[in-house]
């Protein structure tokens, strides 16, 4: 299985509507943990980390640390480990 790992709505009146890579905890290639946090990202107004949904592998990382994102981009690509 594959997922893409994408930046979700920031807050509930939907005015955040990008925010900045912090850093990654893990490389491309490694393999991760279900629930474990992948990717910190930075607002204006808040610090917050986006964790993997199930055990995989960080295939496909398209938004490197300090890179600007979009509501809606794609993040990184995590593939299922079988």
């Amino acid at each position: 299985m594959r997922h893409e790992i994408k930046l979700e709505s920031l807050g509930d009146d939907g005015k955040v509507t990008e925010a900045t890579v912090s850093f990654w905890y893990y490389d491309q290639g490694e393999e991760v943990a279900a629930g474990e946090d992948l990717v910190e990202i930075v607002t204006d107004k808040a610090t917050f980390n986006i964790s993997a949904p199930f055990a995989g592998v960080l295939t496909d990382v398209r938004a490197g640390e300090g890179c600007v994102v979009k509501v809606g981009d794609v993040l990184a690509v995590l593939e299922a480990k079988e």
